[in-house]
């Protein structure tokens, strides 16, 4: 009390944070921390993962479109745009399968641990497209790091799944998936297997094709056995479908095209050089043609019954190479690509962009201080400017580095984007021009932001600095003031003033410092800011917000924190792939929260909307935004 302070410990290091005066007199450790009264409500998921699963993109009879990123399947209804979750998974979805009653869905997931360090094991989810309600789950200590491929029996009502894990075997096992029971499994292959499927009219045979290999598979007895492809190896084989008189079709990575003679494992056709590069797609069609889509060289082709090219087109460059096909209603079709989007249209009229997505790491995220916007940035190089009514980018731009980190200035016309060089920039919103570019440093400036009066920008930099800038003209004219030194390690955090005389910073060594913007001097004096009004609450270290640390937490545990603009609530974003709801101010040690999933490891960045209305979560490695409502 007579410090008027209250320390906490990480990894055996002090953090002294200060009381304002207004709580000393009454303040106690002891008091239990309340309930925040909302709720946070997934309400729209941002991204598809494509750049390394495939066969994961499929029209339902509700004319939703199902496939997944991070540990969430996304039911997207195109014609109303509305999406529906499943949130059973707790890591990284790998694989889905549609049952042929075109409701049962499986999917199956990689290992991870829980934030105690207990392994989470890679499993089958077996689930109802309609209720979304979990029926079964299969494989809990059965698996081996990850199930990479599901597939339902196609005839005999679909009572069979096979599923294929990333052990160095590869095990391919069939499932008894209501009984919840393998009826057998056998070594695939110590290669990569990419696909495995059931015949469609023979209940016995299963395929299965991966990295240099094609088996046909008996299942008789309970006893599996395998019969190899013959064939000249190709690199890889990526992908299978079937033809309506049973025939198989496999497209591999050197562009051919082969068809193998029904219950047979020789090739009766082939079609060379169908793709210039891989055939990472095929997808039959219900008037007996097919269609492939190529890797390097973007295209879909349509082919006729004797394999002759009926018409191709290809998709723009910037969503990056066809991963998947899907066949929507009419002539429509879906088309999942590598770079983590989702296209609409036919070979007839091209492709439109339905899904967008980052492709690498994402940490950068700043929301519009005035509109229902947002923008994040990544690793990717990729700056997009979100809409959160259209769940459209109302832009996107390459950038020349990669992003980590963004703010707006309080108009809303100017943004600024920090990379990992020491390059920052700033973007015009409305025309996305490169307004200007800076260098400070060359290590990564992990965070930006203005003064709420906008006239200053502060730089926080991996080299232990802050730069500080004046800010002229709407913020499109900056001078370097200069720099703030003083913390021993990077900047990870950084927070405004309410009335711009002064901002806060938090380090890698997790110290807490104040400074002088006007003179980019520290500020020593405790008492000059204990009562300060904060204008924002980015900061995972201060009084306002410790209570969101658990026990013998690690400093490097919360990425992120973020407070509402009405001062009610605090959430933050953990290592653990989960995001927490506290009341503020969460100055109680080990605050209770509402938590809640759908990131899969990472959850690297939290903010909310100018009104409070949505919450939004950016995914590290899943590349995944989510938006929450705030219910």
């Amino acid at each position: 009390m007579e410090e008027g302070s209250v320390k906490m410990f990480l990894r055996g290091r002090p953090v002294p944070m200060l009381i304002p005066d207004e709580l000393a007199p009454t303040y106690s450790l002891d008091t239990r921390s309340e309930l925040p009264s909302s709720r946070l409500k997934l309400d729209w998921v941002y991204g598809y993962r494509g750049r390394d699963c495939r066969a994961n993109l499929y029209l339902l009879p509700t004319g939703e479109i199902v496939y997944f990123v991070a540990s969430v399947a996304v039911l997207y209804s195109v014609e109303e745009q509305r999406q529906r979750h499943y949130l059973g998974h707790n890591d990284d979805i790998k694989c889905l399968a549609v049952h042929p009653d075109m409701v049962t869905i499986a999917t199956g997931q990689v290992a991870g641990t829980t934030k105690e360090g207990k392994p989470l094991p890679p499993h089958v989810r077996i689930w109802d497209s309609v209720s979304l309600s979990t029926l079964h789950v299969l494989g809990l200590g059965v698996f081996d790091r990850a199930v990479c491929c599901v597939g339902f029996s196609k005839s005999n009502g679909g009572n069979l799944l096979c599923a294929v894990d990333e052990s160095n075997d590869h095990m391919l096992s069939v499932w008894d998936w209501a009984k919840e029971a393998k009826v057998v499994d056998g070594k695939c292959s110590n290669e990569a297997v990419l696909v495995a499927t059931f015949h469609p009219t023979d209940p016995t045979l299963l395929i299965t094709c991966g990295k240099s290999h094609i088996y046909f598979w008996s299942l008789e007895g309970g006893s599996l056995s395998k019969r190899q492809g013959l064939f000249e190896k190709p690199k890889y084989v990526l992908c299978v479908t079937f033809l309506e008189g049973g025939d198989v079709v496999t497209g591999d990575s050197g562009g051919n095209l082969y068809v193998w003679g029904k219950g047979g494992n020789r090739i009766t056709q082939a079609v060379l050089g169908a793709h210039d590069g891989g055939v990472f797609g095929l997808c039959a069609l219900r008037d007996g043609t097919l269609v492939s889509g190529g890797g390097r060289d973007r295209r879909v082709v349509l082919w006729g019954s004797d394999y002759s090219k009926l018409q191709e087109v290809e998709v723009p460059e910037d969503f990056g190479p066809v991963r998947t096909v899907a066949e929507g209603r009419g002539d429509t079709l879906y088309v999942g690509t590598t770079r983590n989007s989702i296209l609409q249209g036919s070979v007839h009229t091209g492709f439109s962009l339905l899904v967008q997505g980052h492709v690498e790491e994402l940490w950068g995220l700043a929301t519009h201080p005035s509109r229902a916007q947002f923008v994040t940035c990544g690793q990717d190089k990729l700056v997009h400017l979100w809409s959160v009514e259209s769940h459209q980018p109302l832009w996107s731009r390459v950038i020349e580095d990669p992003a980590r980190s963004a703010g707006f200035h309080p108009s809303g016309s100017v943004l600024a984007v920090g990379t990992v060089t020491g390059r920052w920039l700033l973007l015009d919103t409305e025309t996305h021009d490169l307004v200007a570019i800076h260098t400070d440093g060359n290590e990564q400036i992990s965070v930006v932001s203005f003064s709420p009066d906008g006239a200053y920008l502060t730089v926080g930099s991996h080299d232990n600095l802050v730069y500080v800038y004046t800010v002229d003209q709407g913020g499109r004219k900056v001078s370097r003031l200069g720099k703030c030194s003083g913390h021993s390690s990077f900047i990870t955090h950084l927070d405004w003033a309410q009335d711009s005389s002064c901002f806060v910073t938090n380090s890698g060594d997790y110290e807490i410092l104040y400074w002088d913007p006007a003179t980019c001097k520290q500020i020593t004096s405790a008492d000059a800011v204990r009562n300060m009004e904060w204008a924002t609450a980015t900061c995972v270290l201060g009084f306002g917000v410790f209570g969101i640390w658990s026990e013998g937490a690690d400093g490097t545990d919360i990425n992120a924190v973020a407070r509402s603009h009405d001062g009610k609530l605090l959430a933050s974003a953990d290592d653990f792939g989960k995001v927490h709801l506290f009341s503020y101010p969460c100055c109680q040690p080990r605050a209770l929260s509402h938590k809640y999933g759908g990131h899969s490891s990472h959850v690297t960045n939290v903010a909310f909307l100018w009104d409070d209305s949505v919450a939004l979560t950016t995914g590290g490695k899943d590349t995944s935004v989510l938006q929450w409502r705030v219910v």
